[in-house]
């Protein structure tokens, strides 16, 4: 098992990964074209986010895992902090501790960027990813997310 930094090679195999993701989700629809141009935009500007994967072969072409980090300022913190917007491991790979490890890679990532916080969603009813998150660490938020589509 390697973690890593995506790379656009990996665009393919990101769409699979959030199609995966996309299908156990109420508010949102795959649409791999879109993924793509959204994926490329993240991959070509880390100013914009960073993409952490897990693979699984030696060639290092088997993504099982990814995480999605988007950066931006808090004015609450004065510093950089991180949207963790898409994490998933591939349900033929769950049960294997990757998810654990992926975040736990992924919050020494966030520290070395001088990121002071990962802020994440989930559905409402999840309570499993509630409970994975609550053991890694994360706190509940007092606040509510509302969303509007433009």
């Amino acid at each position: 098992m390697k973690i890593r930094l995506a790379t656009k090679d990996d665009i393919a195999s990101l769409c699979e990964l959030l199609d995966e993701l996309f299908s156990l989700e109420k508010e949102f629809i795959s649409n791999k074209e879109v993924q793509n141009i959204g994926l490329t935009k993240i991959l070509k500007d880390e100013n914009i986010g960073n993409i952490i994967v897990v693979s699984i072969d030696e060639d290092d072409k088997k993504i099982v895992a990814m995480v999605n980090l988007l950066y931006t300022i808090s004015t609450a913190l004065g510093e950089r902090v991180i949207i963790l917007e898409d994490m998933l491991v591939s349900k033929n790979f769950q049960n294997q501790n990757i998810c654990f490890k992926l975040l736990e890679y992924t919050k020494n990532f966030a520290k070395e960027k001088g990121c002071k916080r990962i802020t994440l969603l989930t559905d409402n009813d999840n309570f499993k990813a509630h409970k994975f998150y609550e053991k890694s660490g994360f706190e509940k938020s007092t606040m509510i997310p509302f969303r509007i589509k433009l």
